[in-house]
């Protein structure tokens, strides 16, 4: 049964704040260190990407439609109503801005793209690191296990996977095999 919701109740931040305080004391202890991460990020961005992210962040944005729409639409309007002075009555000039204007946004929103893909990149290399990480670990924890069920006399070898997961994965060896598979499909 769905409880009814108050108007004007906020269950999105009260959620985010329960949901918070379930969270073990490593997981924000991880989360505030993402969210350092992140800050230091932004803050050793220099100059000139900074300004980029703002153009892109501007120029996706409804405003920077609006204005568009306003602008052109004065424009157009301009030079096509009988009466008026028609300062561009082909157009050429228009065309000419909005190209000038199309290459230095491409470019913009390119800086702050290859800024994105060098973030993302360093986070996935982290990402593989603890995969790898965890992998090994739980390796170790299996063999130590399996040790353990060997001393109360239960044989692991019992169960056929065991042999396969106590194998520490090289990373080099998966790599191999998913460019294999890359190459192969191709």
């Amino acid at each position: 049964m769905i409880a009814s919701i108050p108007y004007g109740y906020d269950d999105r931040a009260d959620c985010m704040a329960d949901s918070a305080d379930q969270l073990s004391s490593s997981l924000r202890r991880n989360i505030e260190a993402l969210r350092q991460m992140r800050k230091r990020e932004q803050e050793t961005a220099d100059t000139e990407e900074k300004l980029a992210d703002a153009i892109t962040g501007f120029t996706g944005s409804m405003v920077f439609v609006y204005l568009h729409l306003a602008l052109y639409g004065l424009w157009i309007g301009i030079n096509l109503v009988p009466g008026l002075p028609h300062f561009d009555p082909s157009f050429v000039i228009l065309a000419m801005a909005a190209s000038v204007e199309a290459i230095f946004l491409s470019t913009f929103v390119l800086i702050s793209q290859n800024r994105a893909l060098a973030a993302a990149n360093k986070r996935d290399d982290l990402d593989l690191h603890i995969n790898l990480l965890a992998e090994h670990e739980l390796t170790k924890l299996i063999e130590l296990v399996a040790r353990i069920a060997g001393k109360l006399d239960i044989d692991p070898r019992s169960e056929p996977e065991i042999e396969d997961i106590t194998k520490d994965v090289r990373p080099e060896a998966v790599m191999g095999a998913l460019d294999k598979g890359q190459s192969d499909a191709r």
